[in-house]
């Protein structure tokens, strides 16, 4: 009877272990958004041209989350402010901004977070959602992002670009749009999308 309960013991630790290391490489795996222009849309599916010029179907349901980028200025970011921002990390432990989204109040705590994130031109920087704390104003700007009990320093240099981030719906989605898009796969191995940023007025997701 022990020895079943210690059985049972040991292959339940072996299976916490497991979901741990499993969650842990899912953690550390770098985000990777489709990015490209809207060629075609319906109710279920959307057809991408993505920057490398390659054809992309994507598939839409009623869980799609639509947002609009628009262009923003400098002055769009302040104390308290939710953002997100790709950066380089320095090597003093700060962060140099490749650009800054500041969200709509109403969308506070969107992705809130720090994880490894690949850029537009493929190399493997990060990503860093939170609310800014210290804001200093001087040859560009540096702040703290904090999220999650954490906290990095992230410097902006004057000419990074700055958009702002507000909830959308799919009127958006028309040919020419240029969007960031983040999907998942279904059941079919079909890629699904779960949250899509498009850009207003012309504006490019510098995401």
């Amino acid at each position: 009877m022990h020895t079943r309960h210690r059985l049972a013991g040991l292959l339940l630790s072996s299976l916490m272990l497991c979901s741990g290391m499993a969650v842990a490489q899912t953690s550390g795996k770098a985000l990777a958004p489709l990015r490209g222009t809207v060629e075609k849309v319906s109710e279920t599916q959307l057809h991408v041209t993505d920057r490398k010029g390659e054809k992309v179907n994507v598939k839409l349901n009623d869980k799609t989350q639509v947002f609009s980028v628009s262009k923003g200025n400098a002055s769009d970011i302040k104390p308290d402010s939710f953002i997100g921002t790709a950066a380089v990390p320095q090597a003093d432990g700060s962060l140099k901004a490749l650009e800054v989204h500041v969200f709509a109040a109403s969308l506070r705590g969107t992705g809130e977070g720090h994880s490894p994130w690949e850029s537009a031109d493929g190399k493997i920087n990060t990503m860093t959602n939170g609310t800014i704390g210290k804001l200093v104003n001087a040859n560009g700007r540096t702040l703290t992002v904090n999220y999650n009990n954490q906290q990095k320093t992230v410097i902006v240099p004057e000419d990074t670009p700055i958009v702002t981030i507000n909830p959308g719906d799919r009127s958006l989605l028309k040919p020419g749009t240029h969007i960031v898009l983040f999907s998942a796969t279904d059941e079919n191995g079909e890629r699904v999308a779960t949250r899509i940023s498009a850009g207003e007025n012309g504006t490019v997701p510098p995401m």
